[in-house]
């Protein structure tokens, strides 16, 4: 133990040292900036030197460290022996390890982190530009679904109108059916009356002639003549 009791004096003298006001350990009590989230030596939170800094100055945990050390390792309950060692070996080979190999690990690692968002975002905007084009599409189909109807509408009113020319056409066929054969019938009572008429004028005159006698036609015949003889004197001393 007598290799490791000087440590834990040198401890005790430089924690005195930073105690003391001579030694300027009230300078280095001053309080650092504070770093929240930040650690030390890879795994101590800066809040904890903080802590020890507010009430040992800044040199407190490092002589809290040393001296903790020294006293675990003078009273053998942390044991040297061959693991001890190997693990130091493989810490070394770890801290070496992640200095020299971490930069390259953790490019390649962001890389693939990278890779693997663009494929999810490229995934996202296929899918994203998928939809969109068949929510367009469905708005063209309802667009097209409405000019159907339209077409529709427009197709009924087409067919009202012709319905519409075809009874129009009928009933002025009816009507020329009906107009003719009214006519063929009103012509049919005008020869009719036309041959009564003609029937009856010859009837009348033959009854006339039939009732003259040759003498009342000779002397109605002499009459005629002195009527028209007296005439043309009448003119003839005008």
């Amino acid at each position: 133990f007598a290799a490791q009791r000087p440590l834990s004096v040198v401890a005790t003298r430089t924690a005195a040292a930073a105690a003391s006001p001579a030694s300027g350990g009230a300078v280095e009590r001053r309080q650092r900036p504070e770093h929240p989230g930040k650690v030390r030596l890879g795994f101590i939170p800066e809040e904890w030197f903080q802590f020890f800094y507010n009430k040992t100055g800044v040199t407190g945990p490092y002589t809290f460290g040393v001296g903790l050390l020294t006293y675990l390792c003078s009273k053998e309950i942390y044991v040297m022996e061959h693991e001890y060692y190997s693990g130091l070996s493989l810490g070394i080979m770890a801290v070496v390890a992640v200095k020299k190999l971490g930069p390259a690990v953790a490019k390649w690692a962001d890389g693939e982190i990278d890779k693997i968002e663009g494929e999810w975002k490229q995934g996202r905007e296929a899918e994203l530009k998928v939809l969109t084009d068949a929510i367009e599409a469905e708005k063209k189909e309802q667009w097209r679904a409405d000019g159907a109807l339209l077409l529709m509408e427009a197709k009924k009113e087409n067919i009202a109108l012709q319905l519409e020319a075809a009874f129009r056409e009928r009933a002025m066929n009816v009507y020329s059916e009906v107009k003719r054969r009214l006519d063929y019938q009103v012509e049919c009572r005008h020869v009719e009356r036309r041959l009564g008429q003609k029937h009856m004028v010859n009837w009348i005159v033959a009854s006339v002639l039939s009732s003259i006698s040759p003498q009342q036609e000779k002397e109605t015949l002499n009459k005629c003549i002195g009527d028209l003889s007296a005439l043309a004197l009448r003119l003839k001393s005008t």
